[in-house]
Order: structure tokens, then sequence, then C-alpha cells
């Protein structure tokens, strides 16, 4: 995530340190009149200047200049000009100009209505020669108009070239700048850098409560680096007060702008300030041209020979409207899965209402027609939300179909479905993953036009990397290759801890199909079912996005013969903040490698271990190498045990900081074992007190408490853990289940977490699948349907069924979040990007409100109401790969539900038994008997299960066996297709194995689809 910020030290830190302590209460502010020129000294061109048609203007040193063709009758005829004057009645204005003629002409210069009647404040004839002059009018204005115009009337008869410099049109402070709300967020530095953005500047920090920065001398123009704040609002006619106290050591001068933040880059304030070691305080006033809500307040800080410091604080910009107090839009009071529900599965909703007595029900068709009714159950009232609030439940109804609504106090719900909703969402959820990879050009065929882009971070300008990227200053001597992966989140970060649980959580939604009956061997998650570039490789479309990002973290590993060999680096990402929008093709800040840490080293050993079984049966060299890796670094982790990111390390990216790394260990060591079965990590994981420990908590797991991640991997991958060891880990998961099972009983709206404030945190939407996750597995380890149902009624809220009737999944529901933080998908900023793509998960309510937008717009909100639908809100609305990829799994396992009733008891019972090595240890011969313990014949059978590592049957006999990567089918032989009742089929194979994949019996194995119990 983004938006952490890192305090300076050193002695870069003392040295700002001593430019922020000088005194600055004797130096006068600096007041100045509300100028109304943009670019009057066209150093950037001519814009926002303007010509009639038949003359063109350009810069001629530093001059804007304009042939004047012969022939024309009257001054008007040709003209050039200024828009955007703001004329007041009684005002005092004073236009000063040079100006000259190649030949001797007389023009006229207005000031005047932009529209009819173009009533002239000023207007007087200006005698030019081949000589500049420098004219000054003053003048009243007797008009009142935001939409004044400043005009150079040229025309004449005889052709002439008309050159122009250093324009001003100023008026006096009328006085009522000020008088509105303040526009800058954190203009005092209280909450650091906190909304503050900066590129082209080392050391950014916060010393002795002001904001400080280095700037490189040689920069060639003002913008080549900057210091600013973005999403400022003003209003057009509107009068402000901008102010800010400033120093720079040496002195140099700082071009400081309130302008628009995107192009054309409208300028509504603009000085070149020369700012001295001393410092001072600065005031101006300007009034604003346009209404926007897209401004910014930026400190262009380049155009200096010399390099220097620079220190602010205390910046404001006063002016505008109070905005209205916010109130959100909940739309009506009953409150329902917005997507929909599954026929089978539990239906529930949440009506808020004044009434204490039950209300009653009716469940409208589509057509309109009432189909079920009933009465609702008081709740009482809802801590989290502040609501009181009932219980809708409708489970018994469970016919299929679209556009349902749920009628209850004179209320109508938003309409949803009932059927198998979920498929889509599982395609949608992984394709985010598509869109957020770097070092690739997204492909508009796969994922639509407006997502198209070019590859980001491959060294190509403006771009600095990500193909051979240095560290921080000290950190290393080397560069490393660190393209792909995916973009964190709003930012272009990439952080190997939080890439590692997406990662996990990716591999494991495929590798829960392996085991799981409902998972139907990845019969849903197959080659071809996403829109990735590698769809019909003959490889999982899930694996093959998980790569992506596995690639990634390989690379980020220390290479040999360095002093941290085998540690991975913490992350790689921008040296400074950016602004939003910005595409990563468009990212021109330096990209650098953090210093390696614990957490990120056992994060690449345990995915890379748990790839490594995943990719065995597709590519043996890939997985080979994921294997050494997770390897190397699971050794390295244990000779450096206590490498901890800094928290302080947070400016251009999120810190990622975690001083507890035991859960990672715990991790590692489980999926290192899964993968190679070696005695030495099970007495790593058995070792660990995490083993035995309760590492589900009621809040959730989540990037810095992956002890789940390994419980949950071990309770469900086929291994040799020992039985009684098996068994309680298997019970560990239920217990945690029941635990969460009982506290969405509690919650109102039906979430499987704490009503508490402290429930509700940055990201909480993703811990709050977390713990359906739990649930989910609970009911695949267990076949108890109340465990599924608790993780299908978690999805509701997820939903919509919140108190904000809230879908937090882009392109999901009727009211559904579209404008989350992101860099790339910023349509809220500038309408040509798209929204962020179908099946994008917001953070969540976050009670901490730990952004100023939220702050300052939800000040006292109850923890279910701290959200609002805003890009600024990185705290509450930013998307991100962990999130995503919680809502992925949970999503898979919801579509893999379908509309079928949970499993029943088994009509069959399996024994697996493996004879054991061939001499050369190069493979292994086993068999299958599978009993028919029901009561009707089978006629005709298929057996299947799934291996774990690189196992390859060779041969077989008593079944036509074949595999798909790690899955195998065994269909009768004529003679043995029928299985009566007590009756027992037997397959036999040979299969090659490598030696350094466990090679464990399977623990899910179906007959014709069915579940038997065993091996």
């Amino acid at each position: 995530m983004s938006h952490a910020f890192r305090r300076i030290g050193g002695a870069l830190g003392a040295a700002l340190l001593a430019i922020t302590s000088a005194t600055t209460s004797a130096v006068p502010a600096h007041a100045a009149p509300v100028e109304h020129i943009t670019n009057g000294s066209f150093d950037t061109g001519t814009d926002p200047w303007w010509a009639t048609a038949n003359t063109a203007l350009t810069v001629d040193s530093g001059r804007m200049c304009a042939d004047i063709p012969s022939g024309s009758a009257n001054p008007w005829d040709v003209s050039v000009g200024h828009n955007g004057v703001p004329l007041i009645d009684g005002a005092d204005y004073t236009l000063r100009f040079s100006a000259s003629a190649s030949v001797a002409t007389t023009v006229k210069a207005n000031v005047q209505l932009n529209e009819a009647p173009y009533t002239a404040a000023l207007s007087r004839d200006v005698a030019l020669t081949p000589t500049a002059q420098t004219f000054t009018y003053t003048f009243t204005a007797g008009i009142d108009s935001a939409n004044g115009t400043l005009t150079f009337q040229l025309g004449a008869a005889t052709a002439y070239t008309f050159c122009l410099d250093d324009v001003s049109l100023s008026s006096e402070d009328s006085g009522t700048g000020g008088d509105g709300p303040e526009q800058v967020d954190n203009g005092d530095f209280g909450d650091g850098t906190s909304g503050w953005y900066t590129y082209g500047t080392t050391g950014t920090g916060v010393v002795a409560g002001r904001l400080c920065t280095s700037v490189p001398g040689g920069l060639a123009n003002p913008w080549d680096a900057g210091v600013g704040q973005n999403d400022v609002a003003l209003l057009a006619g509107h009068e402000y007060a901008f102010s800010f106290d400033a120093a720079a050591d040496p002195g140099a001068t700082v071009r400081v702008v309130v302008q628009l933040g995107a192009t054309p880059y409208t300028s509504y304030f603009a000085r070149d300030i020369p700012m001295t070691a001393a410092g001072g305080h600065f005031a101006y006033t300007f009034t604003a041209t346009e209404d926007t809500d897209a401004a910014q307040v930026a400190f262009q800080v380049g155009g200096n020979t010399a390099a220097y410091s620079l220190c602010i604080d205390n910046v404001s910009l006063l002016g505008g409207e109070e905005e209205p107090p916010y109130v959100p839009d909940t739309g009506p009071r009953v409150r329902v899965n917005q997507v929909g529900y599954l026929p089978t599965g539990p239906k529930h909703a949440t009506l808020v209402t004044e009434a204490t007595t039950a209300l009653p029900w009716e469940l409208h068709n589509g057509a309109g027609s009432v189909v079920a009714t009933g009465q609702t159950t008081p709740r009482g009232i809802d801590a989290a939300s502040g609501q009181n609030v009932h219980t809708i439940d409708f489970s018994g109804y469970a016919t299929a179909g679209t556009g349902y609504t749920l009628v209850a106090d004179g209320q109508t719900s938003h309409p949803f479905d009932i059927g198998a909703v979920y498929q889509q969402l599982r395609s949608d959820s992984l394709q985010f993953f598509y869109t957020q990879r770097s070092g690739i050009a997204i492909d508009g065929s796969l994922v639509g036009d407006q997502y198209a882009r070019p590859a980001g971070h491959l060294g190509v300008a403006p771009n600095q990397g990500d193909t051979d990227v240095p560290c921080q200053a000290g950190v290393c001597d080397y560069r490393l290759d660190v393209r792909g992966g995916w973009y964190d989140a709003g930012d272009h970060g990439k952080y190997v801890v939080n890439g590692g649980i997406a990662t996990a959580q990716l591999l494991g939604a495929y590798e829960r199909t392996k085991t799981a009956v409902t998972g139907r061997f990845g019969a849903g998650l197959g080659d071809s079912t996403l829109r990735v570039p590698e769809r019909g490789n003959s490889v999982p479309d899930v694996l093959d996005e998980a790569r992506w990002e596995l690639e990634f973290l390989l690379r980020m590993q220390v290479p040999d013969g360095q002093a941290l060999a085998g540690m991975a680096h913490h992350k790689v990402h921008d040296r400074n903040w950016t602004g939003l929008p910005l595409q990563p093709q468009d990212d021109p800040q330096p990209r650098e490698l953090h210093p390696p840490s614990t957490a990120a080293t056992l994060n690449l050993a345990a995915v890379a271990a748990q790839g490594a079984r995943l990719f065995a049966p597709y590519d043996k060299a890939f997985a080979d190498r994921a294997l050494a890796a997770a390897k190397k670094a699971y050794t390295a982790a244990k000779a450096h045990p206590a490498i901890y990111a800094d928290p302080n390390d947070g400016n251009g990216g999120g810190s990622y900081s975690d001083n507890d790394v035991s859960d990672e260990f715990y991790w590692a060591a489980a999926e290192l074992y899964l993968t190679t079965g070696a005695a030495a990590y099970l007495a790593d994981v058995t070792a660990s007190r995490h083993h035995t420990g309760d590492v589900f908590s009621a809040t959730g797991f989540s990037w810095g408490s992956t002890a789940a991640l390994g419980r949950l991997d071990l309770a469900t991958v086929p291994s040799a853990l020992p039985a009684a060891d098996k068994s309680r880990v298997r019970q560990s998961v239920l217990t945690a289940a029941d635990a969460y099972l009982a506290t969405q009983a509690g919650q109102p709206y039906g979430l499987p977490m704490p009503g508490t404030a402290g429930a509700y945190f940055w990201g909480g939407n993703s811990n709050i699948i977390n713990n359906a996750i739990v649930l989910a597995t609970a009911y695949d380890l267990s076949g108890v349907a109340a465990y599924r149902d608790g993780a299908v009624q978690a999805m509701d809220y997820i939903l919509g069924r919140n108190a904000l009737n809230q879908s937090y999944v882009t392109g999901w529901g009727e009211h559904a979040s579209e404008n989350q933080h992101t860099r790339i998908y910023s349509h809220q900023l500038d309408a040509s990007l798209p929204h962020p793509p179908a099946g994008s998960l917001a953070g969540g309510a976050n009670a901490g409100l730990d952004d100023p937008f939220a702050q300052q717009l939800l000040a006292g909100c109850k923890p279910m109401f701290c959200y609002v639908d805003d890009i600024n809100s990185y705290a509450t609305n930013e998307v991100a790969i962990n999130w995503n990829s919680s809502l992925a799994w949970l999503s898979s396992f919801l579509a893999d539900q379908g509309t079928a009733q949970p499993t029943g008891t088994p009509t069959c019972r399996v024994t697996y038994d493996n004879y054991g090595p061939w001499a050369d240890g190069a493979g292994f011969t086993a068999q299958l008997a599978v009993t028919n313990t029901g009561t009707s014949t089978v006629d005709g059978w298929t057996i299947r299960f799934a291996f774990t590592g690189d196992q390859k049957i060779r041969e077989a006999w008593m079944g036509r066996v074949t595999q798909s990567g790690a899955v195998v089918s065994a269909v009768n032989e004529s003679y043995n297709a029928r299985l009566q009742p007590g009756a027992t089929a037997y397959v036999g194979f040979n299969a090659t194995v490598g030696g350094a994949y466990a090679n464990p019996k399977p623990s899910l194995v179906t007959l014709n689809g069915t579940p038997c119990a065993g091996p």
C-alpha cells in the first residue's frame, strides 16, 4: 500500500534541521496584488494566449510575436488576447506590458467583457515602434464579471510583426480572500508527508515539523522537480488567500503555482519567488477562473544551478465555500447481496428500521409477483453501524431467477438473482491481476481497449527501471533485473511480502481443487478459463498468472557472492511519491531496491516451495528452479533471522515493516515440508510455537500474519504428517470456523468479524474474506454444511448487505465501488481513463480514518460507515493484490458450489497402497482399491485423484489411465465395468518421481465424481 512516510536522519537531517530552526519571526510577509495573467513572460510557450484565425502565435527570443496581415478594415479584425480575467466593480487594476511593431503603427489594448455587449473596462490606443517600449495603465473596473478578457486589437492596412512580453494585469486585494474553508490537507505536516507528493528530489521527510527535501542542481526547468498536493478544489470567481512559510539553503528561486493538476495545466496563480536560508512567510491572493476539483498546489523547485535544501510549512489555501456535511447515499433500507444468492445456500438480508417488533416482508420475482413472505427478526442496535436493524431470512426459497427484490417496511431492496451467481466473479477477480502486471503490454483484445497500455517499467523513457535497478544508497553495490510482477496497489511499487500472500492465495485457489470435493480437480480453473496471454498452453491459467509474480519474486533474491546471498530484497519502488493519475509507462521516477529482510526472504521461500509442487507437472525445470530458490532463501533466513524492514522507509512506497517473523518461519517450513517431505522441515514446523498455537485471530490473517497460511495447507495438502498431528491441525481449522460462525451469528449484517471499531481497519474487507476462507476450508475438510453457509453468507457483506448498501467490488451490484484509489484507473480525475476493472475489491470501512480525505469527510463515523467511494481516500478505497487474492480464492470456492446441495455421505471406500520405490529410485508402484459401499450397482466407473508433485504415470493395469497435469483418471476396462454393492475395483500403476518432491498418498479419490471415504 502507499502513503507511509519516512523520517530522514544523519548529516542531511541535521542540515535540514538547521534550516528549519532558523528564526523567521522578524521577516515580514510578502504580499502582492492579485495577478490575472498566466504566462505573461511566455516562458512556457504561448498557452493560454489566443489569436484570431488570420494570424499565428510564436515565441521569439522570449517574446510572443504574431505576423499581422495587411488589408484590415478594423483594428479588431486581427486580435490576440488572454481570457479568464475577473472584473470586479470598483476594484483598481494595473495593466503593464512591453510591446513593439516592425513598422510604426497604433494598436488598441482593451480589457473588456468576453461576451456581448463586450463592454470595455479599459481601452487605450498604443503607439508602437520597432524598439520595444513598456506601457503602464491603471483603471477602475465599472463592471462585475468572471468572464473578462485582455485583447490587443492589431488590424491595419499595412503588414507588420507585433511582439509582446512581460504582460501583467493585476488588481488590488479586495480583502475577501480567505473567508472560505481550508483547501490544503496536512499543510502543517503534523501527519508527516501524508497527502503530499514529491518528484525529482531526494531525502524528503518531516524535520522539526516542516517538510524538507534536497533538490539537485542543474535541472533545466522549474517543473523538473517538485513538491505538491493534488485534488485541490477551486470555484470560479472566488478569491483565495494562499500562504506558506519557506526557506532554501543556499538561496534559490522556487516557482510556486496553483494550477490544474492535469493537461492542460491551466495556471490560476504563479510566482517565481527568491527564497533564502533565513526563510520567510509568503502570502498572496488570487481569483480562480474555473470550477475544478483537480487543482494542485505545487512548489516547482528545478531551474537552479546549485543544489539546495528546501523546507516548507504552514501551507494554506483559504477560500471557496464550505462543503455541506457528507451524508452517504445508502439507498433502500432493505440491504441485500446485490449480486445474488445460491439456490441451496443461506439467504439473509438486513432491514434498517425504527420498529422494535417483527415486520412482514415479501419476496418479489422479476415479474413483480410475490413468491414468498415472512416476518423479520428484530436484532436491536447494531454496534458497528449504530442502526436499529432486523434480519430477513428467506433461505427456504430456492427457485433460480433474476431480478428478485425484497420488500419490507415500505422499502424495496436493490434487485438480485438466485442461481449460480459467482462463476463470472471468479474470472473477474482473477482478471484483476493481469491488468496489474508490470513489464508487459496489456492487450485490449483480452480485457477491453480501455485497459490496454504499453508495458511499464522496462527502462523505456520516461521510465527508469525495472530492468537494471540499483539499491538505495548504501544498501548494495550491484544492480538487479526485477522486471515483471504485479503493481501492488494504487502505486507502482512491488513488495515481496504483499506479493507473497497474494501469490500464495492464487496458488491455493488451484491447489484446493485437488483435495476439495466441490473443486472437481480444477475444472473451473483450467487452461483458457481466464483472459491472459498464456491461455492455450495446457497450463491452468491461474497458475500462469501466479507465475508472473513468482518470477518477479525469484528475481528479488540477492545473488550468489554477495554478503546476504539468498535473502530477498524487501521491495522495489519509486524514489519519491508520484501523484494521481499516472500510467506505469509514464512514471519518470528512479526505481530503487530496498534492503533485504527476513520477512521477504521467508515469503519467497514459502511461495516458491508451494509453486514448485504445483508447477512440477507442467514445467519441471521452472519448478526445480523455484524449489532451489526456496531452499536457499530458507537457509539464508535462518542465518539472518532478525533483519527487519525499516518502518520509516516509506518515501515513494509503503514500508511494510514486520518485526515478528516467527509466523513467516512457520509458513515457509510448512510449505517446504509439504513440497519435499524432508524431516528437517517437519522438525522446524513442529518446533514452532505456531504449530500448536491459535493462528486464527478474530480479525483474520493478512500479509503481516501468515501462520494461518501454513496451518491451512498442513490441514489440506496431502503429506506424511503423523496422523495425530494431522488430526489436531485439521481440528484447529474447525475450531476456528466454529468461532467465526459464533461471531457471524451475533452480527446483524452477517459478517464473521467483531462489531468493534478495532475490527474495521485498513484493508479490513480482505480480512473478513480470509475468515470466510477458513470457514470454506472447514467445509472442504468436514463436509458440514454450516461452514459452507457461513462462507457464503460472508460474501453478502462484501456485495452490499452492509450499512452503506455498498458493494465493494467494481462492476458487481447495483451500487458498487468504482472510484478506488489507484494511479492507473483514475477515471474520477481523468475521464479518458477507465474505472478499475470489474472484480476489483475496495479496502473497505476503516475506523482509523488513516488518510486526510477520510478524516475530513468522515470524522465521528460509526465503524461500518467509515468508507467513501472516492479516489482520494486511499485508507478506505484503495485496491491491492492481496485483497483481490482473497476475493479470488473465495469467489472460486463459491463458484464451485454452483447450485448443488452440499456433499452427502460417501458411497464408496478407497485404499491407496504405495509399494515403494524401484531399485534405482526413479519411480514407484502403487494400487488403488475402490469399494462400492452404496446400495446400487455402479455400471461404468471413473476413478480420479491428484498427485502433489512431479509424479508421472508410466503404465497402468486394470483400467485405462490418463494424466493431465497432476490429475490422474482411471476408466474401467470392459471386463470390470460393473461394481455390485460391496464389490471392489482395482487399478495399479507404475509412475516416475524425482527425488526432490514428496510422494504422499492422495487425500481425495472420487468414483464417478463422488468422494470416497479414505484413503
